[in-house]
């Protein structure tokens, strides 16, 4: 069973998690196939949104614990061998959605725990169902939490919630991730693919250059000062009035009619 799936169409890469058995938890390979994967969304013009989504019961249980233990025990430990595991592996994992020049949704059922959680707080839009749930499972497993979830939880939901959910490991409903900010929209599990068709194909349509541009300056907005986000932002303009589609988008208000956007 290939355990990373992907396909294209009409502007939206799909990558689904496809190891259902296993609650979709990710191996070593399976991180590297998604780091790819998004690498690969970024670099091709066609594809202007990318989906993230899983086959199952569950969204993602987060690192496979077992295989990584047994990768482990096959290689003799030497000093910075951890932290370049981390950094070459669930941060990089991370770091490939924030900064995939696409926006990206995830579509989420079921347990969304450890870096599966990380993976969805990345993402530019979440839509959950009913009985999703997010969980910071490392406190139980003894582990400092990795992945960047103590950079993104802060930024997410604040301080306090960020330890409480850090420091007790419960489980977050949908409807709690919902009222903190954490996702955009709880349906019922049978409206999930058509509400990540909506998001997507309105993603898809869009000015692509202008979202990805805002992306970048929501995402630094929490690490810089004033100055420093008005010249982005400054910059950012600059770039986008030399595209196609600031073009188009102008010249559509005035002659009152659609938007033909090309993403360029």
């Amino acid at each position: 069973m290939t355990a990373v799936l992907s396909a294209v169409a009409d502007g939206v890469m799909t990558i689904t998690l496809n190891r259902p058995d296993a609650a979709n938890a990710l191996r070593p390979d399976d991180r590297d196939t998604l780091i790819a994967l998004l690498a690969a969304a970024d670099a091709d013009e066609k594809v202007r949104v990318v989906v993230l989504r899983a086959n199952g019961k569950h969204f993602c249980a987060g690192a496979d614990v077992a295989s990584l233990a047994r990768r482990r025990a096959s290689v003799e430990k030497r000093v910075l061998d951890p932290m370049r595991r981390i950094t070459n592996g669930a941060q990089k994992l991370v770091a490939s959605v924030l900064d995939c020049n696409k926006p990206v949704i995830a579509a989420v059922q079921g347990a969304a725990t450890g870096v599966g959680a990380h993976l969805v707080y990345a993402a530019d839009l979440v839509i959950a169902t009913e009985n999703a749930y997010f969980a910071e499972s490392f406190v139980k497993r003894g582990l400092v939490v990795d992945g960047g979830g103590c950079y993104l939880l802060p930024r997410r939901i604040g301080m306090q919630k960020a330890k409480e959910m850090t420091f007790f490991g419960e489980k977050f409903s949908a409807a709690e991730a919902l009222t903190l900010g954490l996702v955009n929209r709880v349906v019922p599990t049978d409206q999930l693919d058509a509400a990540v068709a909506d998001f997507a194909g309105r993603l898809a349509a869009a000015p692509t250059s202008a979202i990805v541009l805002t992306k970048r300056l929501l995402n630094e907005s929490p690490d810089t000062d004033r100055a420093g986000a008005f010249l982005a932002e400054a910059m950012a303009q600059e770039i986008q009035s030399h595209s196609h589609d600031s073009t188009e988008g102008v010249q559509a208000f005035t002659e009152k009619r659609p938007t033909e956007f090309t993403g360029r």
